[in-house]
């Protein structure tokens, strides 16, 4: 049991199930990772020559992908290395692979190779364009995929350019429904005895979460006339140079806003803009009113008056100390201490993001050393 009260994850029906990941960085990563925390036994096969780049490009971020995982060193440009991943690959359940289309089938290793090695096993491929298609073979990272996802076409603010952000959406999204894919599959392959192949496509992921927000408004003139672009649902800046969000879409926060502050800004004072239509009709105009009134007060004042009103607003967080000081995160103890290992020291990462009722220990070991179980692996397969 963890610091957390939970236990560990024996009731998930990953539980037993063996995954090989052939994958590297980021989206096989993190699909792996979400499948390890849920129980799931996962093995990243690695190549003799450093194994995942992800260990030397950023062995922070190498550290957090790849906790509760097990590492085997296989040259699967060598015979000896292939006929030993076939055996592995007999006894599992998943392999999960981010090379290029074709790739893995001209090292012997496709599906239908797989396949005759256990029927029952699931081919998970993540790419970044799919398995077919006109762009199947071009090389991508997560910022290409979103240029052409639609993720610049939302409209975000008025007049307002949309730009990149931090988080590797893309890579992230994919990663997200290649496990959730997967976990599906080998629901279906426990019951009938056949698996199957799975194409994931990054581009195709993150223009599934474009597209409820991009479609929608393609009939109308100017983008900046969607229903979910408006001027009071923004980020703003204090006199202290900080940055707040507001986000009164609902006319009951923006009249609670309006009425608590219209006797230092006069300007809310009219009852013109109550109305989530007559809002968004005017959009620039409640945007710069607003803009002008958090431009009055700091940060800490703004905090001390809006955290004593029922409406959505948030500081807006720009160092991660402030994450980790947040008291709601604090709390609930989303973010926690992994143990070390024989070459790193603990870490903080982020928790399995659910809390289950039945419980989930989710940060339990470290990312595995290059190599660091492949006496032991090939001793279970001997074992077999």
């Amino acid at each position: 049991m963890n610091a957390q009260g939970n236990v560990t994850s024996d009731w998930s029906t990953l539980r037993g199930l063996r995954i090989l990941d052939l994958s590297r960085l980021l989206p096989g990563g993190f699909t792996t990772l979400l499948l390890a925390d849920l129980g799931a036994d996962v093995v990243k096969v690695e190549s003799p020559d450093g194994g995942d780049y992800g260990r030397l490009a950023d062995p922070d971020t190498f550290a957090a992908l790849n906790r509760n995982k097990r590492s085997i060193v296989l040259d699967l440009r060598d015979r000896d290395g292939r006929d030993t991943f076939l055996r592995l690959a007999a006894g599992s359940h998943a392999v999960v692979e981010s090379y290029r289309p074709g790739v893995l089938d001209g090292m012997g290793l496709g599906f239908d190779r797989l396949r005759k090695a256990n029927p029952g096993l699931v081919l998970c491929s993540i790419t970044g364009f799919g398995q077919s298609g006109p762009y199947a073979r071009r090389p991508g990272h997560d910022l290409n995929f979103l240029a052409l996802s639609g993720f610049f076409a939302v409209p975000n603010r008025p007049g307002g350019v949309v730009d990149r952000v931090g988080v590797r959406i893309a890579d992230m999204a994919g990663a997200m429904y290649a496990a959730l894919s997967l976990t599906v599959a080998l629901n279906s392959a426990a019951a009938t005895g056949q698996g199957q192949h799975l194409d994931v496509s990054l581009h195709e992921a993150a223009t599934s979460w474009c597209g409820p927000l991009v479609l929608p408004p393609r009939s109308r003139d100017l983008p900046g006339e969607s229903p979910l672009v408006t001027g009071d649902n923004d980020v703003f800046r204090t006199s202290d140079g900080r940055r707040i969000t507001l986000s009164t879409f609902e006319d009951k926060f923006w009249l609670r806003f309006r009425r608590a502050f219209a006797g230092e800004f006069p300007a809310l004072a009219e009852d013109s803009l109550d109305r989530r239509r007559d809002r968004t009709r005017a959009k620039a105009r409640v945007r710069t009113l607003l803009e002008e009134i958090f431009a009055r007060h700091d940060l800490a004042w703004w905090s001390d008056c809006l955290s004593r009103m029922d409406i959505p607003w948030a500081p807006v967080y720009e160092d991660v100390t402030e994450l980790l000081h947040d008291e709601h995160v604090r709390e609930r103890q989303l973010i926690g201490t992994v143990p070390g290992s024989a070459t790193t020291g603990p870490s903080d990462q982020v928790r399995f993001p659910v809390l289950f009722g039945s419980g989930l220990e989710s940060l339990r070991s470290a990312a595995p050393a290059h190599g660091e179980h492949t006496a032991e692996i090939l001793a279970e397969l001997a074992a077999d």
